[in-house]
């Protein structure tokens, strides 16, 4: 075990502990209430940034600084910032197609779960598929922020590999990991879906870890 483990490890102790402990978590939820946006930001740029190093240290054996970490940060901000609304956009339709008719009243699991394979199947792939092209701008431009802004959208789309986009990540981990782990986000209150959602994003580097790892030694 290295010492960044351990480091790691307790970083991600402290974060779980502020949840835990009723004054601290009554602090966060009323903060989010108040600012809902900059509570997304925040939640997805730290928990998902831990998600990343993680994922990177699954596959180097080491723990590394991905390239332009700042700015990939940023990214899962931004991203924190529109499940913000995509959450109760699609837990509100939901509940209003039931009324509807226009889908089974199956009790809070079946709202769930439908919430759940709806915002998968409709939105997820959108912002993988976006999350995919600022990480591959931001490697091509080696993190640098003058050559970031330099790199061309075509040649950014030429060096994806949508092979493997579509047939992992959008195939595999949407049906397998996040129509599953998001019924249980959506059955939880919801001023804890977009924090369960940013823990997830540590889960997810693992996975994403171990797949390219196990793609590398095959």
């Amino acid at each position: 075990m290295k010492k960044f483990d351990v480091l790691w490890g307790a970083a991600l102790l402290v974060v779980i502990s502020l949840f835990i402990n009723p004054i601290t978590n009554n602090a966060i939820t009323a903060a989010g209430d108040i600012h809902p946006y900059l509570a997304g930001f925040v939640k997805f740029a730290v928990l998902a940034s831990m998600g990343e190093l993680l994922g990177l240290r699954i596959v180097t054996g080491d723990w590394k600084k991905p390239t332009g970490f700042v700015y990939r940060a940023f990214i899962w901000g931004f991203l924190g910032m529109t499940f913000v609304l995509m959450f109760p956009l699609y837990v509100t339709g939901v509940g209003a197609a039931v009324h509807l008719g226009l889908l089974p009243n199956a009790g809070k699991l079946g709202s769930s779960f439908f919430t759940s394979a709806l915002i998968n199947l409709g939105y997820a792939p959108t912002f993988m598929a976006f999350h995919r092209i600022t990480d591959t701008f931001i490697d091509m431009g080696e993190g640098h922020l003058n050559q970031i802004f330099s790199v061309k959208l075509t040649d950014v789309i030429r060096k994806i590999d949508w092979n493997g986009y579509v047939g992992f990540v959008v195939l595999k981990t949407v049906p397998f990991f996040w129509i599953p782990a998001h019924t249980i986000t959506f059955m939880l209150p919801a001023q804890y879906h977009v924090v369960f959602a940013a823990f997830l994003s540590i889960a997810l580097g693992g996975i994403l870890g171990f797949a390219k790892k196990r793609s590398t030694l095959t």
